[in-house]
């Protein structure tokens, strides 16, 4: 599903990265965990195309990116195959939870506008929001949000979903709520998720765990 080779990334002097090696089986849950600094964000950001390694080699299903793919090319394979949940949700405030789950979708443009709507529908009712479909964010607690959060990447069925710090803004209980989702999900569709995250109980329920130190995995 998913394999980076020797990924090197540097910021002026700084590197960050000096030669990652991960692979992600399709159904696998992997997170990856270190000290703030390490460079999880930086190799999450990488993974999921978001920013550019300076050397190295990625392929996600067996499709290698970055080899001088051009942007609008990049920019589809992501919408298409990749999907991402982060700490601080990212919704659009001024849009209902059914909106914004929809909108990965109305931008792919491969399905009609009410099979988009009735897939969004069906996936927070799955997530337990069929009481929230037409409230805005500001209107639901963060744990919905978080949720919302999950059901828009997964709306284009991705073949893969990373999750940067996912619960890293929600009480535990919340937390709890959405690391069982995560296990249920890929009980349910075989998903994979990739999870950068501080939290030691989510890390070790994890199907592998990579720790980065000082920028390589230890």
């Amino acid at each position: 599903m998913l394999k980076a080779e020797n990924i090197t990334k540097s910021y002026g002097a700084l590197q960050v990265l000096k030669g990652i090696n991960l692979h992600v089986e399709q159904g696998q849950i992997v997170s990856i965990v270190g000290a703030s600094g390490a460079g999880k964000s930086t190799l999450l950001h990488i993974l999921g195309t978001l920013d550019v390694p300076d050397g190295g080699m990625l392929y996600i299903n067996n499709q290698r990116l970055h080899n001088n793919m051009k942007a609008k090319d990049l920019n589809r394979f992501r919408n298409k195959h990749i999907g991402f949940i982060f700490q601080f949700h990212n919704l659009l405030p001024e849009f209902t939870a059914l909106e914004n789950v929809a909108m990965p979708a109305f931008i792919a443009g491969d399905r009609p506008e009410e099979q988009i709507k009735n897939d969004a529908r069906l996936l927070l009712e799955r997530l337990g929001l069929a009481q929230r479909l037409h409230h805005k964010p500001g209107q639901m607690s963060g744990g919905e949000q978080q949720r919302v959060a999950v059901a828009r990447a997964l709306i284009n069925k991705p073949a893969i979903v990373f999750a940067d710090e996912p619960s890293g803004n929600l009480d535990s209980h919340s937390a709890e709520e959405l690391h069982k989702l995560f296990f249920d999900l890929r009980q349910e569709l075989n998903q994979t998720f990739v999870i950068v995250t501080h939290n030691e109980q989510l890390a070790d329920m994890a199907d592998f765990k990579y720790e980065i130190e000082d920028g390589v995995i230890l």
